[in-house]
């Protein structure tokens, strides 16, 4: 071997040493996490096989015949009862509904119905959606779906809702009967995207007051949002209510897009803490509505996202929250698809408000006890308005961008509380009012006076209108039960007691005129919390919020 050959092997010799010393050493420790990672799955897999194991010998050996599906369900239902309540799992069966509920859409044919009499009524048809481009019409019956009868079989909502969705752009041929033409007409109906709407209405309340209720987070919830607002802040509206009452959350992302329409640039919305690290989100971009006067509305439904656009709204000075504390759920969920087509939720954080505060009431109790937090409120007096100290709670005092106290650990404590209206405690009220008898008899005047009705151009002339209102009253005395009907003759001499009534049904006319906008805006300028925030905007309250 020539000198220089052995020179330049005794140069790399060592190199080239230290380099497979390296890769030994980088191999043997990725070796080591291999072998422990497979040691783990290995553990993991005998857990499991312990579970088929008993299955198994159930389904062999067991005297009666068991569902094997609900001992799986069962099974994962009982590892997550020692979690807390809002880890949940989704068999596959309901999955999909869920997540469309979420998504903001489906594929379907567009309507809305009830089934009276054991017959399907179209009630409401999306506006340009599928049904309504193929000349489907509200108080349509629906006799047929495709080749198979549906009218007087005792067919459920259900089983009728799955016959109507579908894939986009099949087709449904429907058997349709006119109230008007008994006749039997085929419509053909191409299934197409309809639409979820989550902002559920959109209303002027005064040349001043805008009136937006949400009620859930979905996908499409900002940008319907922002929809809305425009259009209100077109008629230079000063003030707005946010009615976010029973919104049990969804898609945070969609909470904090909604904030930054309101809020400052550079304020805190929320902090989200993991077990491994902390996540702060602050208002990126300036707003539609940063100035104007803001009423945040909410109640013991009121939760997650819903709670964290208030508790922005809360910490940062910006408006006043109005109602009944909220339903206090400040813990983060992950969904995770399983192979069956089932999902799991699983926690994975916690939501705090920017003043810090958690939002997440105590489940040590247990599950029973947590769910049952609505029956302990009314018992303790909180909803009712007889008690407003509420023990148990975190006592830690936060302070609001302006150092106004707030409290933390049970839900959003509102500035302005509204105790439930007492009229909403006469339950047979309620009962008639909410009945599925008054909904036939509203849909049934409806169907008699359509031609005048549809002339009426806003909710405000369905509200306005006496004389609907005992028409309508009337026509539940009517075909009431004895008790019923007894007990309507009371109503009706207590003023309140009738305006509430007709308030009610009048609604419900409404909405098949105008959709939720018209239900709403009977109800809206009714609603004692809507009158609360309306007098709070304007008056002492909004005044100290602002530092005067």
């Amino acid at each position: 071997m020539s000198q220089p050959r052995l020179r330049r092997l005794r140069i790399w010799t060592p190199v080239l040493f230290a380099v497979a010393l390296s890769l030994g050493m980088t191999l043997g420790f990725n070796l080591r996490d291999t072998l422990r990672n497979k040691r783990d799955i290995g553990a993991i897999i005998e857990r499991n096989d312990r579970l088929e194991e008993i299955i198994d010998l159930i389904r062999e050996r067991y005297v009666d015949t068991v569902n094997v599906n609900g001992l799986y369900n069962d099974a994962v239902e009982g590892i997550i009862s020692h979690l807390d309540p809002h880890t949940s799992y989704i068999p596959a069966s309901r999955l999909e509904e869920v997540n469309d509920d979420l998504e903001g859409s489906f594929f379907g044919i567009g309507v809305e119905f009830n089934i009276i009499r054991d017959t399907i009524q179209i009630t409401s048809i999306v506006p340009k959606g599928p049904a309504d481009r193929a000349g489907v019409l509200i108080g349509d019956k629906i006799i047929q779906v495709n080749d198979s009868a549906v009218a007087g079989v005792g067919i459920t909502s259900e089983r009728i809702m799955r016959m109507l969705r579908g894939e986009q752009l099949t087709r449904a041929t429907l058997g349709l009967q006119s109230s008007a033409d008994p006749h039997l007409r085929k419509v053909v109906v191409v299934r197409d995207v309809v639409p979820i709407y989550s902002v559920e209405a959109n209303l002027l309340l005064d040349r001043q007051t805008g009136y937006i209720r949400i009620n859930r987070f979905s996908a499409t919830t900002h940008k319907e949002f922002v929809q809305a607002l425009r259009g209100q802040l077109a008629y230079k509206i000063t003030n707005l209510i946010i009615d976010l009452r029973q919104n049990p959350g969804g898609y945070l992302e969609q909470a904090v897009a909604i904030a930054e329409e309101l809020l400052s640039q550079g304020q805190t919305i929320v902090l989200t803490r993991s077990r491994t690290e902390e996540t702060v989100s602050k208002v990126e971009h300036p707003g539609l509505y940063e100035k104007g006067r803001l009423a945040i509305l909410v109640d013991e439904g009121s939760a997650s996202a819903a709670e964290i656009l208030a508790g922005a709204v809360q910490d940062n000075d910006r408006g006043l929250v109005i109602g009944r504390r909220t339903y206090g759920k400040g813990l983060v969920q992950e969904q995770f698809d399983l192979g069956d087509g089932s999902a799991l939720r699983i926690t994975v954080a916690r939501y705090y408000t920017p003043s810090g505060r958690s939002l997440q009431r105590s489940y040590a109790a247990g599950r029973t006890a947590y769910e049952e937090d609505f029956a302990s409120r009314y018992y303790s007096g909180e909803l009712t308005g007889r008690n407003d100290s509420i023990t148990g709670l975190d006592t830690t005092p936060f302070y609001t961008n302006h150092h106004r106290r707030v409290r933390g650990g049970g839900g959003i404590f509102p500035d302005v509380v509204v105790p439930y209206d007492s009229i909403t405690f006469n339950s047979q009220l309620l009962t008639i009012a909410y009945g599925e008898v008054a909904g036939l008899v509203t849909w049934e005047y409806y169907l008699q006076q359509a031609p005048r009705l549809r002339q009426l151009t806003t909710p405000a002339q369905v509200s306005a209108s006496s004389a609907i209102g005992d028409s309508l009253v009337a026509a539940l005395m009517r075909v009431s039960t004895e008790a019923d009907r007894q007990a309507l003759a009371t109503i009706c001499k207590r003023p309140a007691a009738n305006a509430f009534l007709q308030t009610q049904l009048k609604a419900r006319l409404a909405r098949i005129l105008f959709r939720s906008n018209g239900y709403y805006g009977v109800l809206a300028p009714a609603d004692p919390v809507v009158i609360k925030a309306r007098q709070a905007l304007n008056g002492a309250a909004y005044q100290v919020l602002e530092g005067r």
